[in-house]
């Protein structure tokens, strides 16, 4: 099972100090932390992608390509790519560019964002949003899939004897999650399709995950992708853990109570009571995600937001290595167990996808067609 860790990239005071890092030393340390989570074992970093204050990530595919070159194991990922406001011509290649670039050493999570501004900055209409992840997503396969693309929809202008470049490496497109919260006609995509699901459910009681969940698995044996748990499924989550519960209390404590998402509301015992925050020793930790699967299944992807609410760099390094060395190795040994041997234990990576792509003789062209040196058109 992979285990990782995903930003939000936001620039919030640190309330025990009064310091607030500018843009630049945000972005610095994210890649830090990147690069740290890389060197203690974990399987994932994940970026989110926003437009505005207070937050930076703005180009997940110039975060991602970076930490390309300067990493070795870690698979980069998006906790989010906004797939209703971002031309889908754009994704494709961009993150088609990522992949050959990372040597598929990534994927993507299609998202529509919590940030409803976004819908009108980028031209677009949030009553459509729904509409929108549906058409978008369905052209991005396209081009990734077909050399030449002849495409005609409702959002954007058509496009005829399109070649989207880079083309995917080995001819095979990305894995792609889709992340929803609350919105069931995106958990159904994600079944169509046969891709992964993620439920990145920090704000949320597990009864409205399994659901979500749930709903997911029995869409995808519908579609004929497999049995239901055999269904890729993520989850997201938070934790602040120090060696005695108590020191962790009282140190995350002005850290939440201060936090911009969820600060001067619910105490903390009182949100961490309803939503997968856990706030204490490694073995709580441990044993709050270890019972995830007893709601949702066996599932292959668990990330956690640890970089946040003004948090300092060198606590966030100290979390990282808290989560690699003294909770991941059991959780790994946890989530095992009881997994049926059919049931992937991983979302497929991109040489396991590559393989059974040239097996099933579905592999796609890493070639562009020839074309019109006038009008670009495929010939």
């Amino acid at each position: 099972m992979q285990f990782g860790i995903f930003t939000v990239s936001d620039v919030t005071t640190d309330p025990t100090t009064g310091t607030t890092p500018d843009d630049t030393q945000r972005v610095r340390d994210i890649l830090t932390i990147a690069q740290h989570a890389d060197q203690a074992g974990l399987d994932v970093f994940a970026t989110g992608e926003h437009h505005n204050p207070p937050f930076v990530a703005s180009s997940p595919t110039t975060l991602l390509a970076y930490l390309a070159a300067k990493t070795k194991d870690i698979t980069l990922s998006t906790s989010t790519t906004l797939i209703t406001t971002n031309d889908p011509v754009r994704i494709a290649e961009e993150y088609a560019m990522l992949q050959v670039i990372s040597d598929g050493r990534m994927d993507l999570m299609m998202g529509r964002g919590n940030t409803g501004p976004v819908y009108p900055w980028f031209g677009q209409d949030i009553r459509q949003g729904v509409n929108l992840a549906i058409e978008n997503y369905a052209l991005v396969r396209q081009l990734w899939e077909n050399d030449v693309v002849n495409w005609q929809g409702k959002f954007r202008t058509p496009l005829q004897g399109f070649t989207s470049t880079p083309r995917p490496l080995d001819g095979v497109p990305p894995f792609v999650w889709h992340g929803s919260i609350r919105t069931p006609e995106i958990a159904e995509q994600a079944a169509y399709y046969g891709d992964g699901f993620f439920h990145n459910n920090i704000f949320w009681p597990i009864q409205h995950t399994e659901q979500m969940v749930g709903l997911y698995r029995q869409r995808f044996e519908h579609y004929g992708h497999g049995r239901a748990d055999q269904a890729i499924v993520g989850l997201g989550g938070q934790f602040f853990a120090r060696k005695n519960s108590q020191d962790a209390v009282d140190e995350f404590r002005p850290y939440f109570d201060n936090a911009p998402v969820y600060g001067h509301g619910p105490s903390m015992e009182d949100f961490a009571a309803q939503t997968p925050l856990t706030v204490g020793s490694p073995q709580q930790v441990i044993d709050r995600y270890a019972a995830m699967k007893d709601h949702v299944g066996h599932y292959q992807r668990q990330l956690f937001l640890v970089d946040h609410a003004g948090l300092p760099l060198k606590t966030v390094l100290e979390q990282i290595d808290i989560l690699a060395t003294d909770i991941v190795p059991e959780l790994r040994k946890l989530n095992d167990e009881g997994r049926p041997a059919d049931v992937p234990s991983n979302p497929p990576s991109h040489t396991e996808r590559a393989a059974a792509a040239l097996a099933a003789g579905t592999v796609g062209s890493d070639h562009v067609a020839a074309e019109d040196e006038w009008t670009g058109a495929s010939v």
